[in-house]
């Protein structure tokens, strides 16, 4: 199984499926390769700068330099493109000395040369793109059209499989992005112990809690959401997960508070604190997204031009499902805020966020026990669990 630390996002995807396979009691031997340790003996941009090739997104992301994103999309794929056969090479060098039954991507951009040297390793052994964004950004970013499965987790990403000319059988839908396990079993909290945890925190049990998160990472849009709504009368407070953000989490503590809010570093207990919260604040990312529609909450978004390229798409697939709203800059945050919240609205919101229901990491368990068995069986053609659109 292969991610990268470029986001948080793919090396989440690998550890949810490792424990939902943990958990089914699977006789797989699971085994996770950050595609920057598999390819740094090629990676002239680390051997020049001494910084990684994944953590220049990281970069981006944590200091707010995101706009023109479709341009820097642009040149790293010709970086990609112009070491693709080394990076065949090293793969395939890799695999030779560690075969494999199959080899599962949960990562773009990297898939042609994934798959290509995995069939040269490993001949007959399938590959698999497990896309852990709600849609692609083509060309040449999550989809290729190659020997491969896709499992996708929307009827858009489907549809972008198959117009490639993936054949039906090979394209494969789950019923949203994949989440931790922890998510699904996370208990619904009572009134009692969700008031107990507002106050363990220094918060008020009956004020309106919106949950700011902006991933693993942290950005310095966190202080800018707070900014919007700390405002005196404003009828809320906050709950502030800055993630490994230090910048953030520095300038949120020195900050004169003007509503109740609680400030935490990265912390691995999400599902928790969102289990406090009454709505979700953050960027249009598949995770925080699907996280907290997870744990009912409706959700608002900024998306302009500074919002990378490859999440625009997810911020109209949220206005579609009617679970929240979309502002096109955090200075609107507190006119968004006052509307999501009145009484009819919320309603409606919670409703929408309650009936999104995902089982992904589940069913990515089971279409990867599926491809080994067919793979793995004497049978010519065994069939695959029928694809649902």
């Amino acid at each position: 199984m292969i991610y990268v630390d470029s986001g948080g996002g793919h090396r989440a995807a690998a550890r949810a499926i490792v424990a939902a396979a943990e958990e089914q009691q699977r006789l797989w031997n699971l085994c996770l390769h950050g595609v920057q340790q598999l390819l740094d003996p090629i990676d002239f941009i680390r051997h020049w700068t001494g910084i990684p090739f994944e953590e220049i997104y990281n970069i981006l992301l944590r200091r707010g330099w995101t706009r023109g994103s479709h341009q820097l999309l642009q040149a790293a794929h010709l970086l990609i493109r112009l070491t693709h056969e080394q990076q065949v090479r090293v793969l395939e060098q890799h695999w030779r000395r560690h075969p494999v039954d199959m080899v599962v991507s949960l990562i773009p951009h990297y898939n042609r040369a994934l798959c290509q040297a995995a069939a040269r390793a490993c001949p007959g052994r399938p590959f698999v793109t497990i896309m852990t964004d709600i849609a692609d950004y083509p060309p040449h970013f999550w989809i290729e059209n190659q020997d491969q499965y896709v499992v996708c987790g929307s009827e858009r990403a489907w549809e972008q499989a198959r117009s490639l000319g993936l054949p039906e059988s090979r394209v494969l839908r789950m019923s949203g992005m994949i989440l931790h396990p922890r998510f699904h079993k996370h208990a619904a909290l009572t009134a009692e112990e969700r008031d107990y945890g507002r106050r363990q925190l220094g918060l008020h049990p009956g004020v309106p809690t919106g949950l700011v998160l902006f991933g693993g990472i942290g950005s310095h849009d966190t202080v800018r959401v707070v900014r919007s709504l700390n405002r005196p009368g404003a009828g809320l407070q906050l709950i502030v997960l800055c993630g490994r953000h230090q910048e953030s989490s520095t300038s949120l503590r020195n900050m004169t508070p003007n509503i109740p809010m609680h400030i935490e570093g990265f912390t691995r207990e999400v599902p928790y604190f969102m289990s406090l919260a009454d709505f979700f604040i953050g960027k249009p990312g598949p995770g925080s997204i699907t996280e907290a529609l997870a744990m009912g909450l409706p959700v608002v978004v900024e998306c302009n031009s500074r919002t990378m390229v490859h999440e625009r798409y997810n911020a109209q697939w949220l206005l579609d499902h009617q679970a929240g709203l979309v502002v096109t800059n955090f200075d609107q945050l507190g006119d968004a805020v006052h509307e999501l919240l009145k009484p009819e609205r919320y309603s409606v919101f919670k409703a929408h966020a309650a009936a999104v229901r995902n089982t992904a990491v589940y069913e990515a368990v089971e279409w990867l026990g599926e491809i080994l068995e067919k793979h793995n069986s004497p049978r010519s053609e065994p069939q695959l669990l029928a694809s649902k659109r």
